[in-house]
């Protein structure tokens, strides 16, 4: 099944997942940080210097870093970041997930707009009342 556990729960880590995508919308780094457990991890093996990080801090920096060349008109406009849950499934205070995202954005490399679908299977913790990503990993599913 897909989505289970408490309503409450799943609807509150959907709204991490709805978060984390307006941060990219928004570039707000604080914002787009509050997603994360102080120990997690994160990982884009299939991008250029994201292949992983560990811990909030060298997330973040990590993210901040790749949102210099990750955007729209010649980056002068934010990235185009769309974000559906897949599943959520939850037990007790963690949880376990997928989310599909819809990504528009100038690769840097050739100036050319790509157009990118992903999967990311995420784990996460409810610490101090708060849902947070513990883990997050993506693959591209398409790229035009």
């Amino acid at each position: 099944m897909p989505f289970t556990g408490p309503l409450e729960d799943r609807i509150l880590i959907r709204e991490v997942m709805e978060t984390y995508a307006h941060g990219v919308m928004t570039r707000d780094a604080e914002l787009w940080g509050s997603t994360w457990a102080d120990d997690a991890f994160w990982a884009l093996p299939e991008w250029p210097d994201l292949e992983g990080f560990d811990g909030k801090p060298a997330i973040v920096a990590g993210w901040v870093e790749s949102m210099k060349v990750y955007g729209l008109d010649n980056n002068t406009k934010p990235m185009i970041y769309a974000v559906t849950p897949g599943s959520i499934e939850v037990v007790g205070d963690e949880a376990t997930a997928v989310a599909y995202t819809s990504e528009i954005f100038d690769d840097p490399a050739s100036g050319k707009t790509l157009r990118v679908r992903g999967r990311y299977d995420d784990k996460l913790k409810k610490i101090d009342g708060t849902w947070v990503y513990t883990r997050r990993e993506y693959r591209i599913m398409h790229l035009a």
